[in-house]
């Protein structure tokens, strides 16, 4: 008896995905619940298990296809697992991805255009037919080519080394790679060559997403900066005992969580949303930390962050990184946040105006720490500051109680002892 292998459902409102990998091949024993293939959705990277045991005899969709839920992507022949020894099952063949672009090299490449040669200038070297004609499909101009004839006439021959020569270069120029996984196809565009790889479901959702931001959002940005100072000298002073009771690193994205928690409570309209005609507050705090995935940025939600200490805090965010890389973090984990923090300084990113990330109605932007003259007591010192960037929703939210919100930040940050206490 043969039993579909269909792609399954991947939460609310998705109803694409794309294969990413088949783990097992026609032809296969697969155990009844082992992962046979690996389904990416335009938020995480599903494994599929196989709903039955037995031989896996037909792949209907290869690797790199768009598939809908629900699809048949796959035939599984219940089968008790062969024994050692016994002859391999006959398969049938795997499925071509139909709508997958060929590999550059089996791509067959467009025949150049070939532009007839303009009439010869006075100052343009003489040149026979043979050899006008091998120009012009080589794409070369007259004075490019170095003739050996009578008074410098272009010889068949000159055409021809010089021909040869652009082809030699032309062959030693490297396409730069496509991402793993993804086929390109080569063409000429304009006598130019180009490559063209397929987006991936993850990245045609999250451009989605970004155009929607701004294209259905009232979106706004306010900037100021905050001296790290005492939150450096913290954690210097602790980071030996913090590593050795809780085996992690004190970081600093726990205490901007921290504080954006403080911020959130004196702010309630920052941790809101619009939804239709209303707007709903959101009486707990699911704080979106923004990592980088093996196949792009994804934003885990960490929930009820205002229950956490520093250190579950910091494990959370450790673990999210650790699966985010693998492509292990779980459709759940992804959805419904109240609130982002995003951190573009780990990329040396000094300043820049973060997008929202909805329903949410607004983001916080950490960067870089850099070492800054600054006033202090009217005395210039030098300081490590960082810009903060609180992208929101002016919808609902007025410049006032962005301003208000982002200096709440800067003050617990600036005087940490503030979150401890609550004040």
């Amino acid at each position: 008896m043969s039993v579909n292998v269909t792609v399954p459902s991947l939460g609310e409102s998705i109803v694409e995905a794309a294969i990413e990998k088949w783990q097992k091949q026609p032809g296969d024993y697969v155990a009844r619940g082992e992962t046979i293939v690996t389904v990416e959705s335009d938020k995480a990277t599903l494994e599929v298990p196989a709903p039955v045991g037995g031989i896996l005899r037909k792949v209907l969709k290869g690797n790199g296809s768009s598939v809908k839920i629900g699809e048949t992507i796959g035939e599984i022949e219940e089968a008790e697992k062969p024994s050692a020894g016994a002859p391999a099952a006959k398969a049938e063949p795997a499925a071509p991805k139909p709508a997958a672009p060929t590999p550059a090299a089996a791509a067959p490449t467009p025949a150049p255009v070939v532009h007839a040669p303009a009439a010869p200038s006075a100052a343009a070297p003489a040149a026979g037919p043979a050899a006008r004609r091998i120009m012009a499909e080589a794409g070369l101009e007259p004075s490019a080519v170095e003739g050996t004839g009578p008074g410098g006439r272009i010889l068949k021959e000159d055409a021809l080394r010089q021909a040869e020569g652009k082809a030699e270069a032309k062959a030693e120029r490297k396409a730069p790679a496509a991402p793993a996984g993804l086929p390109a196809v080569a063409a000429i565009h304009a006598g130019r060559e180009e490559q063209s790889v397929a987006m991936t479901p993850l990245r045609r959702t999250i451009a989605r997403r970004l155009l929607s931001a701004k294209q259905n959002t009232a979106m706004l940005t306010t900037f100021n900066e905050v001296d790290m100072t005492q939150v450096m000298e913290l954690r210097a002073r602790h980071q030996p005992q913090f590593q050795k009771r809780y085996g992690i690193k004190l970081g600093m994205m726990s205490f901007f969580v921290k504080a954006s928690i403080e911020a959130l409570k004196a702010f309630p309209l920052v941790n809101s949303e619009i939804r239709e005609d209303d707007i709903i507050y959101k009486n707990y705090y699911d704080l979106g930390v923004a990592v980088g995935g093996g196949k792009g940025l994804t934003v885990p939600v960490i929930r009820d962050a205002d229950m956490l200490s520093f250190a579950q805090t910091e494990q959370v965010i450790a673990d999210f990184g650790v699966r985010a890389q693998a492509n292990k973090l779980k459709l759940e984990e992804l959805q419904g946040g109240t609130f982002t923090i995003s951190n573009g300084g780990i990329y040396g990113s000094m300043l820049s105006t973060p997008i929202l990330n909805p329903p949410q109605s607004a983001i916080l932007g950490m960067h870089n720490i850099i070492k800054r003259p600054v006033v202090v007591d009217d005395q210039i010192v030098i300081r490590p500051m960082m810009y903060l960037a609180l992208s929101y929703d002016h919808r609902i939210i007025d410049g006032r109680e962005a301003v208000q919100f982002l200096i709440r930040i800067k003050e617990c940050l600036e005087a940490p002892e503030r979150i401890l206490l609550e004040v």
